[in-house]
C-alpha cells in the first residue's frame, strides 16, 4: 500500500539589485549590452584590481531585510566562495557566509488554510557570475562578462513550504515587496529574479527530513510549479521502489517537463570559504538603519488597507490593482487628476487588463500618461463621447498614448446630442419598421432594442445612448 508523503521545500532566491553600477566597480549593470562591453579589470578578475563596495547595494539589502522582518547584522563581512567555472573570472565569488547582512525574518503568505509565515534564514549580498553562451553550430561556448559583478541579494528561506502553491505565494509576495521598494524589477524572464528549489519528501508525520535535491534553471512561476510537482513525484517513486534519493543539483528542462542530474550537491566546505582580504568589514550604525527604515515606501498590505478606506473601491479591485506597483501608481495618479476612483478602477480592471492580456504584456509595460485616461473618463461623464466610442479611443491611448480630446476632435467622434436631429432619424426608422412597432405594442419590449440598435447604426455609433433610448420609448409609446 502506498504511503502518504509530505513535501518539504526551501528556496534560495537570487535578486539582481536595481543599482546603475556593479557591486564592486563602476561598470554599468544595464541589461542587454553588446557582449563584454560593461566590463573593467575589477569585474573581469584581473590581478591586482581591488573591489570597492557600492553603498547603494547595502541600502537596498537593508531595505529588503527590514521589509521582510529581518534583523540587520551591524557587523558583517564578505567572504570568498571558491569555484572554477569559465563564467567566473576570478575563480571565486565574493559573497557572505559567516556574517550575512540580514537574518531571521519572515514573510506572511495567504494559503487556502489561512495566513502562514515563511521564515527567512538569511539574506546575503554577493556578485553575479558572467554568462556562458553555447554555440551548438560551432560546438563551442563563449563567455560574456557583462553580468559578472552585477549586485545580487540571495534570500534563503527555511524549509517551511509544503506545496507548489505555497512556493508561488511566497515568491509573489517577495516580488511585490521588492518591486514596491524599487530594489529590483524582479523580471524572471531577464534573470533579475531567479529561484533555486531545495526539495525533499518524507512520510507524513515523520520528524526527520528526507534527502534533498536542488533544482536550478527556473525562470518562470509556471516552470517552478512544474519542477516541484515533477521532482516530488520522482522522489516518491524512488522511495516506493526501495531506492535512495541522492543529494544532487538537478537542472529542470521546461520543454521536456523533466529534470536531469547536473552534479552532486556541494556543501559549504567544498567551496573553501574564507574572509575576503580585499574588503574591510561592514559596520552599520543604528542611525543608518533608522534612516533606511524612515525611507521605506508604503508596501502592498498598507496600500490595500488605505485603498479600501480612502477610495471606497471593492476589495477585489484593490487586490488586483495593488498586485503591481506600476498599476497602483497609475491608479493613484489618474484618480488624483479626475477624482473618480471607481471609474479609474473600472478602466484599469476592464479594458487595460484586456489589452495587456491580448498583447502578452504585463503592467510594467503600460506607457500611457495618467492625464490621458483621466481626460477620457471626463469626456464620457460629460456626454461628449459614448461608452463604445470611449473603448475605441482608449485602445489608441493604450497603444500610442494619444490625447483623447484631440483624437475625438480630429476623428469626428463626438456624441450627437442634437435632439432635433435624433428625433428625425428615429421617427424615420420607426416608420420603416412597422413590425417592430406592432411587436412593441403587443408587449414584446425587445422590439424597442432593435429600433435603438438601428438608430445607433444610422448615427455611426456616435449618438448619446441615454437620449436615444428616451426618444425611442417616447415615440413608440405614441404610435
Amino acid at each position: 500500500m502506498s504511503k502518504n508523503y509530505e513535501t518539504v521545500i526551501g528556496l534560495e532566491v537570487h535578486v539582481e539589485l536595481a543599482t546603475k553600477t556593479k557591486i564592486f566597480c563602476s561598470c554599468s549593470t544595464e541589461f542587454g549590452g553588446a557582449p563584454n562591453t560593461h566590463t573593467c579589470p575589477v569585474c573581469t578578475g584581473m590581478p591586482g584590481a581591488l573591489p570597492v563596495l557600492n553603498k547603494k547595494v547595502v541600502e537596498y539589502a537593508m531595505a529588503v531585510g527590514l521589509a521582510t522582518n529581518c534583523k540587520i547584522t551591524q557587523y558583517s563581512k564578505f567572504d570568498r566562495k571558491n569555484y572554477f567555472y569559465p563564467d567566473n573570472p576570478q575563480n571565486y565569488q565574493i559573497s557572505q557566509l559567516y556574517l550575512p547582512i540580514c537574518r531571521d525574518g519572515y514573510v506572511e503568505i495567504e494559503t487556502p488554510a489561512g495566513k502562514k509565515n515563511i521564515r527567512i534564514h538569511e539574506i546575503h549580498m554577493e556578485e553575479d557570475a558572467g554568462k556562458l553562451v553555447h554555440d551548438e553550430w560551432e560546438d563551442v561556448s563563449i563567455v560574456d562578462y557583462n553580468r559578472s559583478g552585477v549586485p545580487l541579494i540571495e534570500i534563503v528561506s527555511e524549509p517551511d513550504m509544503r506545496s507548489a502553491d505555497e512556493v508561488i505565494a511566497y515568491l509573489e509576495t517577495l516580488r511585490q515587496t521588492i518591486q514596491y521598494l524599487g530594489a529590483s524589477d524582479c523580471k524572471l524572464n531577464e534573470g533579475s529574479m531567479r529561484a533555486d528549489v531545495n526539495l525533499s519528501v518524507r512520510e507524513m508525520g515523520s520528524p526527520k527530513f528526507g534527502t534533498r535535491t536542488e533544482m536550478k534553471n527556473l525562470n518562470s512561476f509556471k516552470a517552478i510549479a512544474h519542477a516541484i510537482e515533477g521532482e516530488r513525484d520522482r522522489q516518491i517513486e524512488l522511495l516506493e521502489m526501495g531506492r535512495k534519493v541522492i543529494q544532487e543539483t538537478r537542472r529542470w528542462d521546461d520543454n521536456k517537463e523533466s529534470s536531469h542530474a547536473m552534479r552532486s550537491k556541494e556543501d559549504a566546505q567544498d567551496y573553501r570559504y574564507f574572509p575576503d582580504p580585499d574588503l574591510t568589514p561592514l559596520v552599520i550604525s543604528d542611525e543608518w538603519i533608522e534612516k533606511i527604515r524612515a525611507a521605506q515606501p508604503e508596501l502592498r498590505p498598507q496600500k490595500l488597507e488605505r485603498y479600501k478606506r480612502e477610495y471606497d473601491i471593492p476589495e477585489y479591485d484593490a487586490k488586483i490593482i495593488t498586485e503591481s506597483k506600476r498599476m497602483a501608481d497609475l491608479f493613484e495618479a489618474v484618480t488624483a487628476i479626475c477624482g473618480k476612483p471607481k471609474k479609474v478602477s473600472n478602466w484599469l480592471m476592464g479594458e487595460t487588463m484586456r489589452l495587456l492580456k491580448e498583447e502578452g504584456k504585463d503592467a510594467d509595460d503600460i506607457s500611457f500618461a495618467p492625464v490621458h485616461l483621466a481626460s477620457l473618463i471626463d469626456l464620457v461623464d460629460a456626454g461628449t463621447i459614448n461608452s463604445s466610442v470611449a473603448k475605441e479611443v482608449f485602445e489608441e491611448i493604450f497603444k500610442n498614448d494619444v490625447d483623447p480630446e484631440k483624437y475625438v476632435e480630429e476623428h469626428g467622434l463626438k456624441a450627437v446630442n442634437d435632439e432635433g436631429a435624433l428625433r428625425e432619424t428615429i421617427a424615420q426608422i420607426i416608420a420603416e419598421n412597422p413590425k417592430s412597432v406592432a411587436d412593441y405594442k403587443s408587449g414584446k419590449k425587445k422590439a424597442m432594442g432593435f429600433i435603438v440598435g438601428q438608430t445607433m447604426k444610422a448615427m455611426k455609433g456616435k449618438a448619446n445612448p441615454g437620449m436615444v433610448n428616451q426618444i425611442v420609448k417616447e415615440l413608440m409609446d405614441q404610435q
